[in-house]
């Protein structure tokens, strides 16, 4: 099964889907001991390497070359964030190199390390032209893999009822801007009532003071966050679901709350994702809007459809589909490339 966050979701798909017969996980750690996983699906290997400076970015790892200079290189390396460093990508040439910042900048990478990748997953077309001004001539797509490669099978709807007029499901930090949210519900009817879950962040405190504040109903779940089913759970039980960010990328959630069958209100400066909000799925607002794009919601829930249009456009077997696609056509090009 398709299943798990984001990062288990895009092997899982393209191994179904049949791009590649295996998948792997890979992870730098720097502890005493290797890091435990609480969530481990069957087909997929993973591996955690020491990088050679903790700090560093993006990371270096003599640990990293060694098992690829005994193991071979992978047919296809995806590299997210932070990234590795050139000698890494280099020892990988023969190697598909894709690459998706999974936040606001469309690179994370100095150009010295970008120019390897053959490919570059984008979440919206603004990072697309930002990534071919860079390097005329790469590969790009918008297919942000958090809410791309949506899973059916990990958040659907239970036929709960719904204690929760709105949920958040959003780290407890300042990016995220929970205040939004806050903020509109203090102009709203004092029986509106919010649940936020917190995967992680250090403002947990912070933003439960600033309820208590407004004298406004949220209840918090998390940090620490919690596992999969509980989390599909708690977003059946309320009717809408938000993104307040900004300066985010395209958040996995969004397609999650949908497939939970919640439509979502989003932060209309909202830097990548916009394009997951359509009509059937939910709607965006100004900050100063929020509230009464809120209320518009709440009155009229029945005239959504977010399940029934991620299946259409966004689950992982579109998804797959669409990626597959395009590492093919990257073999081509490389193959096509003077030797």
């Amino acid at each position: 099964m398709v299943v798990g966050s984001y990062l288990e979701r895009l092997p899982l798909s393209v191994v179904r889907h049949g791009l590649c017969d295996t998948a792997e996980i890979w992870t730098f750690w720097a502890q005493e001991s290797p890091p435990s996983w609480s969530f481990e699906p069957p087909v997929l290997t993973r591996r955690s390497f020491r990088p050679d400076d903790p700090a560093g970015r993006p990371f270096s790892s003599a640990d990293m070359l060694g098992h690829i200079a005994t193991f071979g290189p992978p047919d296809v390396l995806c590299v997210w964030g932070l990234g590795i460093d050139a000698a890494i990508l280099q020892a990988c040439a023969g190697s598909i190199r894709v690459y998706n910042s999974i936040d606001a900048p469309a690179l994370r990478v100095p150009d010295d390390v970008s120019r390897h990748f053959d490919i570059v997953l984008t979440g919206a077309e603004w990072q697309s032209e930002e990534v071919e001004r860079r390097h005329p001539g790469m590969l790009t797509a918008v297919m942000p893999i958090g809410p791309e490669f949506a899973s059916p099978e990990t958040f659907f709807p239970l036929g709960l009822a719904k204690t929760y007029d709105v949920i958040y499901v959003a780290a407890a930090q300042a990016y995220k801007k929970h205040e939004v949210l806050f903020d509109a519900l203090a102009q709203m009817p004092r029986s509106m009532r919010a649940l936020c879950v917190c995967g992680y962040g250090e403002l947990g405190d912070v933003l439960s003071a600033r309820v208590h504040e407004l004298g406004i109903s949220v209840k918090f779940v998390g940090p620490p966050g919690v596992g999969f089913p509980e989390l599909n759970r708690l977003m059946n039980r309320a009717r809408i679901g938000v993104v307040c960010g900004v300066d985010d990328g395209a958040p996995a959630i969004l397609t999650e709350y949908m497939l939970a069958g919640l439509p979502v209100l989003v932060n209309s400066r909202l830097t990548c994702g916009l394009q997951f909000i359509t009509p059937a799925t939910g709607r965006t607002a100004d900050e100063d809007r929020f509230a009464a794009v809120l209320q518009e919601m709440m009155t009229d829930l029945n005239r959504f459809r977010p399940r029934e249009t991620v299946l259409r456009n966004w689950s992982w077997p579109h998804s797959s589909k669409r990626f597959s696609a395009l590492i093919e056509e990257a073999r081509r090009c490389k193959a096509d490339r003077p030797k």
